[in-house]
């Protein structure tokens, strides 16, 4: 019986993937994303969250790929090890969560961006505070209010998709270029 993994060329995809072949990212998928949703799903315990993990390892994988270096390992670990890191850190996020009662509909209703200004403030220095409220203000509404929520309401990425109608993957996607822009701002 031969191995296949060792017929797949792990290295050779990741870095069609880092020159932006769409197909190399689905033949990888298509090889491991049952096996990275098994290793995830044994990590989180929760379907529904293993496989947004495991969209989100791949997304991952897709805009590092051309970080990969084989001299510090074989590609498929550095492929699971993502996944993995993942799902530990959605653990930890996960026990930190803040429950939040949906139920008063005008929990929303104001301009949430004055809603969340004083909160901002009081959780920094003067300076500090005024720094991060000019940085805030130069992100788009829709993904300031998404960063808003998840640090300073504590929803998870899933609540603030179901509150703004947005699918989960885009909600994510806003959160994590909003906070490079923000340490971009920051520094």
């Amino acid at each position: 019986m031969t191995d296949v993994t060792s017929e797949f060329d792990y290295v050779a995809v990741l870095a069609r993937c880092a020159r932006g072949d769409h197909d190399a990212l689905h033949q990888l998928y298509a090889k491991e994303g049952a096996a990275l949703l098994g290793v995830v799903l044994r990590i989180v315990k929760d379907r529904g969250m293993a496989e947004d993990i495991v969209h989100d390892a791949c997304l991952n994988i897709w805009q590092r790929a051309d970080s990969f270096d084989p001299a510090k390992g074989s590609a498929r670990t550095w492929i699971f090890s993502i996944a993995r890191h993942l799902a530990l850190n959605a653990i930890r996020y996960r026990d930190r969560e803040v429950n939040v009662d949906h139920n008063d509909p005008s929990e929303f209703d104001h301009d949430e961006t004055f809603q969340h200004a004083s909160r901002v403030e009081e959780a920094y220095d003067w300076q500090t505070g005024q720094r991060i409220d000019e940085c805030l203000e130069q992100l788009e509404t829709e993904r300031r209010n998404c960063v808003l929520h998840a640090y300073v309401d504590g929803l998870s990425h899933a609540e603030i998709a179901a509150h703004t109608g947005a699918p989960l993957g885009t909600v994510k996607a806003w959160i994590k270029r909003s906070l490079l822009r923000l340490r971009e701002c920051m520094a």
